[in-house]
């Protein structure tokens, strides 16, 4: 039986805006652009397509513990990172720095996987890596990994 101990859908609304925003401008600019340069156009055009299809992928983070493991899954699903706790060595709340963005990124000691804001939990793991996940439920997520670590 899976025991669900923690799930939680995070959303990243500014970059679904950006994408929004920077697809109107885009999409203004191709009746000129097609009328002048073909094929300039259609790379405009798969340059927006592109740019809403990546924001809207990484616009959503879902974080999971479930019988001794954590999970942010992005998205459609991948990419995805599944930790086991038995691999966890330390859990804390930490805060990212504003430079450090958003998405799949490496950090210092290991990757982030952030969707918004700047609150994250960092696992350190057995293997000296950490591994943080954004949330905006610290206290909620660090709580639930602390738990069933001590199963």
């Amino acid at each position: 039986m899976v025991n669900v101990d923690y799930e939680h859908t995070q959303h990243g609304y500014t970059g679904i805006l950006t994408a929004v925003f920077t697809s109107v401008i885009l999409w203004t600019s191709l009746p000129p652009t097609f009328a002048e340069s073909p094929s300039l156009g259609v790379l405009i055009a798969l340059s927006m397509v592109s740019i809403v299809a990546l924001t809207f992928w990484f616009s959503r983070l879902v974080v999971t513990v479930i019988d001794g493991s954590v999970a942010a899954t992005f998205g459609l699903g991948k990419p995805h990172r599944i930790v086991q706790l038995s691999d966890v060595v330390d859990a804390r709340q930490v805060r990212n720095h504003w430079i450090q963005g958003w998405g799949v990124r490496r950090v210092s000691r290991g990757w982030m996987y952030n969707v918004w804001g700047l609150d994250a939990v960092e696992l350190e793991l057995t293997s000296g890596n950490t591994f943080r996940i954004g949330t905006n439920e610290p206290d909620r997520l660090h709580t639930a990994i602390l738990l069933n670590s001590h199963r």
